[in-house]
């Protein structure tokens, strides 16, 4: 194989507020891979609160590119393995690669992602959009420019409640909230019943990621299902979630990739638990690839494409949270950024 690789910093429409921070700007890490004359593109955002950046993962490819180039690609769970024991410590960067693999294996088989693993479009779910910690003036302009069939909140502020009834009162959208980890067992018990009387969907990541205990017994009281996010990064954490969430929202940055996203869905099923795919910003590349999982899961948020300004790819489409395949194989994108060589 040939591999190339790039970064990106893309600019957000407004800036993107959560209850870690705020950023104006998602750096993001593409990688192309080139396999008997087939294009393949991989995309990982970086972010802060796991310690990873863009040039961590241009340094460890760097450092490893020739092991990668003459890797015999025949089929993606074989490379994924490959490149997890490669890269054990950068799993960002294995999802890049793995996701081109993904791409490229999609064009060999001439199929869409979809239509590999049997998905039926009919049973999509339709994308949430996020609206990010601002004043609640701001949050209710977001949500008055966008209109949308379902809303992500962030919350983690004194103002949570007052943040909600305020959205509430302009929209009869489905409403869900994520805490990204900022409340503790106390606030939660308090703050989700009278969410559950505001309509909300669930809670996403309502305590610190390590706080099972708490989790133990807000899962027991709770009114409303609660997802897991930060507390269920790889394969390996979705049996620890039971009794804890009822669900789990799969990142496939943070997991590594496609490969063991398949293989989360598929414990979690077994396991009776829902299944989410969410975003961490990324562009077209990366909703792409979320977006042939849709027909395996119950929720997604893959509004990256929405919240930035700029975008280096095309190939899916948004219509009112109904998201759309170009139907072109592999994950069906059409790169459209300046790729240096």
């Amino acid at each position: 194989m040939e591999c190339s690789y790039q970064k990106f910093n893309l600019k957000f429409r407004h800036p993107f507020t959560i209850s870690k921070g705020t950023k104006t700007h998602q750096p993001i890490f593409v990688v192309e891979l080139k396999h008997r004359g087939i294009t393949g593109y991989g995309e990982a955002p970086a972010i802060t609160y796991y310690n990873v950046t863009v040039e961590d993962m241009m340094a460890d490819l760097a450092s490893k590119l020739q092991m990668v180039e003459r890797f015999n690609f025949i089929e993606p769970e074989r490379f994924w393995h490959f490149l997890h024991h490669l890269f054990p410590k950068n799993p960002f960067l294995v999802c890049a690669l793995d996701m081109a693999g993904w791409d490229i294996f999609g064009k060999l088989c001439n199929k869409p992602l979809y239509k590999l693993w049997k998905g039926d479009p009919a049973k999509n779910p339709v994308t949430d959009y996020t609206i990010g910690i601002d004043s609640i003036e701001k949050m209710v302009e977001k949500v008055k420019e966008k209109p949308w069939p379902v809303y992500k909140i962030k919350v983690g502020t004194a103002d949570d409640i007052a943040i909600v009834k305020a959205l509430r009162n302009i929209t009869d959208a489905k409403l869900r909230v994520d805490a990204n980890a900022g409340w503790d067992l106390d606030t939660a018990l308090r703050l989700i019943p009278q969410l559950n009387d505001l309509g909300v969907e669930f809670v996403e990541q309502p305590l610190a990621k390590d706080n099972w205990e708490g989790m133990k017994i807000l899962y027991k009281e709770s009114s409303l299902p609660l997802y897991a996010d930060e507390s269920c990064v790889f394969e390996n954490d979705v049996e620890k979630c039971v009794g804890h969430f009822h669900g789990i929202n799969i990142k496939l940055t943070k997991c590594s990739g496609i490969t063991p996203a398949l293989n989360m869905i598929s414990a979690a099923r077994k396991l009776n638990m829902g299944v989410m795919a969410g975003s961490m910003n990324e562009s077209t590349i990366g909703s792409a690839a979320i977006a042939h999982l849709l027909p395996l899961i119950d929720h997604v948020d893959m509004d990256g494409p929405l919240l930035l300004e700029e975008d280096i790819a095309t190939g899916i489409g948004y219509d009112f949270g109904k998201i759309s395949y170009s139907e072109e194989p592999g994950l069906g994108i059409q790169f459209t950024g300046l790729f240096q060589k």
